[in-house]
């Protein structure tokens, strides 16, 4: 089994950017100013300088000045008592405003909650973002869950179904470009991360879909079924999963992965106009 890929939170932008062609017109200055505000992790509330510095790889009187800068313009707040940073509304403002401009999330809410309802699985749509998949919306079922992830999650690519049919629903030369920063990422590590998506490329050739057993965690099995926008200029991905005790392989293969790829049919026909009302999925 593949080894669980560490946090790439903790990875720098020269390390990231390593995988691929520089690109002349990247602003460094940015890019490290951007990369403080993504230091901050799901259980992290506040961050001091040195902590800023060791995650991104900036030098610390690089990142004294970018966190003041951030500061004023309202994307961090200072807390005087603990001399540490926390993110600032400026962050939570951009954040609902890519929620709100993201129309696929809306038209595709009903469909998911319907496939939970009628699995008792957990139901999510997610966007690649580095290694990882972030969650930017989620349907639970009402049977018990092994994992609870929120709006926000992120989940690491290669080892989850989501991820790899994310992977999958890329062009070609993106794809490329991704497994080559993923390999300079994951280290000694790729080579049997690799395998695992060469592994899921060919069975979704063959089934229109990717799935994941126990690969990230082993009391979890999903299947995942990428969305291709804009004849490939925007993916995203759908996952559904619950128990690996009650998602079986056919389960999955006669169950869940058909039903996931029905609900992007009905996405992409919603995206579309087609307007029809949202389907009984059923027991």
């Amino acid at each position: 089994m593949p080894r669980r890929p560490t946090n790439p939170r903790l990875t720098n932008i020269e390390d990231w950017r390593a995988g691929a062609d520089a690109d002349p017109g990247f602003v460094t200055a940015l890019a490290r100013g951007l990369e403080i505000l993504r230091a901050f992790g799901r259980d992290d509330r506040y961050l001091g300088n040195g902590e800023l510095a060791k995650r991104t790889g900036i030098p610390k009187s690089t990142v004294s000045r970018l966190t003041q800068t951030l500061t004023s313009l309202g994307y961090l707040r200072y807390v005087d008592q603990l001399e540490r940073y926390q993110l600032g509304p400026g962050v939570l403002a951009l954040g609902y405003r890519y929620l709100a401009g993201n129309g696929v999330r809306d038209l595709a809410h009903p469909h998911m909650q319907a496939l939970a309802d009628s699995t008792d699985c957990s139901v999510a749509l997610g966007t690649g973002d580095r290694s990882e998949m972030v969650y930017t919306d989620v349907c639970q079922g009402k049977g018990p869950l092994i994992l609870r992830l929120d709006v926000g999650a992120r989940i690491p690519m290669p080892v989850t179904s989501m991820g790899r049919a994310y992977i999958a629903g890329l062009p070609e030369a993106d794809r490329d470009s991704l497994l080559a920063r993923l390999k300079v990422h994951y280290g000694d590590a790729w080579p049997a991360l690799r395998d695992g998506i060469d592994q899921s490329l060919r069975f979704y050739a063959d089934h229109g879909y990717c799935v994941s057993e126990g690969d990230w965690n082993r009391d979890v099995a999903s299947a995942g079924v990428p969305l291709v926008l804009e004849g490939g200029a925007h993916v995203l991905a759908f996952n559904c999963g619950g128990s690996s005790l009650r998602l079986t392989r056919r389960v999955l293969e006669r169950s869940i992965g058909p039903r996931l790829q029905e609900l992007v049919r009905l996405v992409e026909r919603d995206l579309t106009g087609g307007g029809a009302p949202t389907l009984d999925y059923g027991a």
